[in-house]
């Protein structure tokens, strides 16, 4: 239970780091922005664990830090791209109406 309140708190630190390295515009904003941070953190936590063999987050250093905000990047970057192809096609529609 402690693993899960600590990977909660750096995903909402993470999710803010991840959107300062990755500036853009984003909709849904401060609130879009800590759910990915918290996905990110048990996602990056998860691929850690499983791939590289990185212990999850049981306390506060640097390693789970970086799994948390490397998991925060590749959640928003799969979120942007998510979100930018369907308003690319929502705008392709629109100008095939005209």
């Amino acid at each position: 239970m402690r693993n899960i309140l600590a990977q909660i708190l750096f995903g909402l630190l993470a999710g803010g780091i991840a959107k300062f390295i990755m500036p853009g515009k984003d909709p849904g904003g401060c609130l879009v922005t800590s759910v990915l941070g918290i996905v990110g953190a048990l996602v990056g936590g998860w691929i850690g664990k499983r791939v590289f063999g990185v212990s999850v987050v049981a306390g506060f250093n640097l390693e789970s830090l970086g799994v948390a905000i490397l998991g925060s990047l590749l959640l928003l970057l799969v979120y942007r791209l998510f979100i930018d192809r369907r308003h690319k096609r929502a705008f392709d529609e629109r100008i095939r109406k005209r």
